[in-house]
């Protein structure tokens, strides 16, 4: 009996989406959000870890939110990560970190990238799920518990606390 090669065995493995995020917030606690250009829905600040490049989920929601807004920010701590279900596309692994809390001039000097986004704005907390469809409406909500609560790293399945 032959044994398949590693590489085989590797491309026969299931296959999962990987996003980033940050959790950009203003003095009074609003959510820094922005709006796609390509689906419904908002979103923050993040997209698609590009780990064929050996791009760890950290380092994608910092490229990913200086590409889509034009700041760097250096991701704090990793608040919340949620496995999303697959229906007409893979699961999805979703890391969110703490993009921390941005002075004025910072919300001033916000650029956002024309090719994928149309606005962005900051939202209260009670106003999210108006605007963060599905899971990532209370993937958020978790994130700003855990930071209220400093209770660390929340595990999600498709947005909620696993039973």
């Amino acid at each position: 009996m032959t044994t398949p090669d590693y590489g085989t065995y590797i491309a026969s493995l299931p296959r999962i989406l990987a996003g980033a995020a940050a959790l950009i917030r203003d003095g009074q606690g609003r959510v820094l959000i922005v709006e796609p250009n390509y689906r419904a829905g908002w979103a923050l600040p993040g997209g698609t870890i590009e780990s064929d490049r050996g791009e760890t989920p950290r380092q994608a929601a910092r490229r990913e939110t200086l590409e889509e807004i034009g700041l760097d920010v250096e991701p704090g701590a990793l608040l919340a990560v949620d496995w999303v279900p697959g229906e007409a596309r893979p699961p999805i692994a979703a890391y969110v970190y703490d993009g921390g809390v941005l002075t004025e001039a910072q919300f001033t000097a916000i650029r956002l990238q024309e090719e994928e986004l149309i606005s962005w704005r900051l939202v209260p907390r009670d106003e999210i799920r108006e605007y963060l469809l599905g899971s990532l409406g209370h993937r958020v909500l978790a994130a700003l518990d855990a930071l209220e609560t400093g209770s660390g790293t929340v595990e999600l399945e498709n947005g909620q606390p696993p039973a």
